[in-house]
Parts: structure tokens; sequence; C-alpha cells
């Protein structure tokens, strides 16, 4: 049992009635304690109105509190775009963003205080690695989303996992928040409205490829070569192409769910019509979909040019496999990964 969790929204309804247990309660009063944390979204016990004032005060006794979070400082994009700063109560800084769209509304959530990944264009990357997040830490992020867009009368419709952190390094605690989120007592969001990113860890790509659940993977690729992918990507050289994409072949098999590369366009480093056409010949025949990304700069690293973005998913077209160029979001908030963050630890400096 987790009761190691200092906040119950880490916790499944049978661990919460296990606590209420030992408190003399009856266990349906666990399925309601979890409908309001993963259902209504409220940030205090106080909140849940059911609820007797004793068995109030002993959860407020027993945990911190409902999320372990609190909002540090959020910007607003002109195109709508939310990005939320949070601190943690464990210690470390996190960062959100809601990326809302006409019918649909989407969370791009955290995993990991930092990256030990050290990818060249990431800024999440630049601050080092501190810890992983707790399933209540990850699963608090989509709550307080939630409550943000209930206010407004609209629904969280997708989630993904493509914000600080690598997911599949931090396995357990994103399956699990993946499970509670999908939990039929809470938000019940369906696996399909969930994707996992990962930059290329193929061992627990096999993993997830066993675990029964539908949700979308994404892979960070990059590169077609293994010399050129290693060299913004240090994965690169522990799982190869060749075993990457084995994995993945793998989790397509047993699956059946389409993958998507996603593919982070650097000026002049990786984003030539040959460098199209490898990629083309290397996806071949494979269940995919292409996810090109103009990137958002944060080094020495510029991106392409319009005429040159275009003139690649034009190439990779030709070799048969379906394309996208990501529309650009949140750039005049520095809505990319880790650039909040990265900017105001700079400033605390």
């Amino acid at each position: 049992m987790q009761l190691s969790e200092r906040h119950p929204a880490g916790l499944f309804p049978e661990e919460i009635e296990a606590f209420l247990s030992e408190a003399g309660e009856p266990a349906y009063r666990a399925r309601q304690i979890f409908t309001w944390l993963h259902r209504q979204a409220v940030p205090s016990f106080s909140e849940m109105t059911n609820l007797p004032r004793q068995l109030i005060e002993r959860l407020e006794e027993r945990f911190q509190s409902p999320w372990p979070l609190e909002l540090v400082t959020s910007r607003t994009s002109a195109d709508g775009t939310e990005k939320y700063l949070f601190a943690l109560s464990a210690g470390g800084s996190i960062e959100t963003v809601l990326l809302p769209e006409e019918e649909r509304d989407t969370v791009c959530i955290s995993t990991q205080v930092g990256c030990a990944m050290n990818c060249s264009f990431c800024a999440t990357g630049r601050s080092g690695f501190q810890r992983d997040l707790s399933a209540a830490e990850i699963v608090s992020q989509v709550l307080f989303v939630q409550r943000r867009l209930k206010a407004e009368d609209r629904q969280l419709t997708n989630i993904v996992y493509m914000g600080m952190g690598e997911p599949l390094a931090n396995y357990a605690a994103v399956l699990r928040s993946v499970r509670l989120i999908n939990h039929p007592l809470g938000m019940n969001l369906g696996a399909r409205r969930i994707t996992i990113s990962t930059c290329g860890l193929a061992p627990r790509i096999r993993d997830l490829a066993d675990e029964d659940l539908q949700v979308n993977l994404a892979v960070s690729l990059h590169a077609a070569t293994d010399p050129e992918r290693s060299a913004i990507m240090p994965i690169g050289r522990v799982y190869p192409l060749a075993e990457l994409l084995a994995a993945c072949d793998y989790y397509t098999a047993r699956t059946h769910r389409r993958i998507s590369y996603e593919y982070a366009l650097i000026d002049s480093l990786n984003d030539g019509p040959e460098q199209a056409e490898r990629l083309g010949n290397l996806l071949k025949g494979r269940l995919c979909h292409v996810n090109l990304i103009p990137i958002n700069p944060v080094g020495e690293e510029t991106r392409p040019s319009a005429k040159r973005i275009a003139e690649f998913a034009r190439a990779l077209e030709r070799t048969g496999i379906p394309v996208s160029i990501r529309r650009e979001r949140g750039t005049d908030i520095e809505a990319a990964c880790g650039q909040l963050r990265q900017r105001t630890l700079e400033g605390c400096r």
C-alpha cells in the first residue's frame, strides 16, 4: 500500500479505504474522497462537503494536503496557451502547460524535476536532474488544470506526458498516474486520450507494450542516423536506432497502436532533404506518423525557415510517410519545456 504518499491524490480508493478502516470509518467514505479529489478536483479537504467534520480533521492530520504543489506564477500567450510554474512541497519546481483549442483542451505535464537526458535543444536538461515526481505530484498537475477548466464550464480532453523529464525513466509513478487518471470513479479519461513521450528508453518501451494500456506513444527521434542522433541526444549512444526501432515495432505488434515519431527541426543540422529521405526510408513500412517540430531556441541552435520546413515535410511525404508540422504555441511566454523554470531559476541567482 502506498500510504507513504503524503498526499491522497496519489492513492487509489482501496488504499484510502485501508487508512479509513484503521480510523474506524466506513469503506464508502474512500470512494467519496477519491471522487472529490479526482472528479471534482478539490484542492482542500474542507471542500468535501459530504464528509463529517471529524473525518476532515483526521485527513488534515494524516496528510499534508490533497495536492503536493502550489502555483508560483503563470503566463498566458496571445494564442491562449497557459503556462504554470509550480513549487512542490517536497522540494523543486515544475512546469505544466494548458493548450486550449476550439474542440479540445490538452494539458502537457511534467514527470521529473529536471531531466538527466541532456538533449542539446532542451531547456530542462540544462538545469540538470533533481528527482522523480511522485504519482501525486504528476496527477495534481492534471487536477489543477481540470479545476481551472471547470470554472469556465470546459472539460479536459487530452493529456500528454511531454513536460519536464523523461516519463519512462520514472516508470512506476507514471503508470500509477495513468491508472489514477483512467479510474472510473475519478476523471475516467480514456487511455487513448493519453500520450506518453520518450526520448527512446528501449527496454521501457517493451515494458509499456506489455502493460495492456491503450495509451499513445510518442518517440523523440530527431535524426535518422546514429551519429547525428547521438550528437544531439546522448541516449542514442545507449540505445542505437536499431534497438530503439525494434522496441517500437514490438510496441506496435502488441498494442496495434500507431506511434508518433517526433522530429525537432534544427537549422542546418537535421533539416536537409537528404535527411528527410533517410528518415522516410528508416520508417517505411511501419505504422507511424511523423510530427515535425520547429524548435524553440534555447541555446545556439536555431529553427529553420518556414520554406525549409515545408521542403522537409514534402520530401518526407514523397517517401510515403504521414507527416504533420506542429503548430507553434506559446512562444511569447516561453512555453517550450523548461524555459519558464530556467528563467525563474536564473532570476533567483
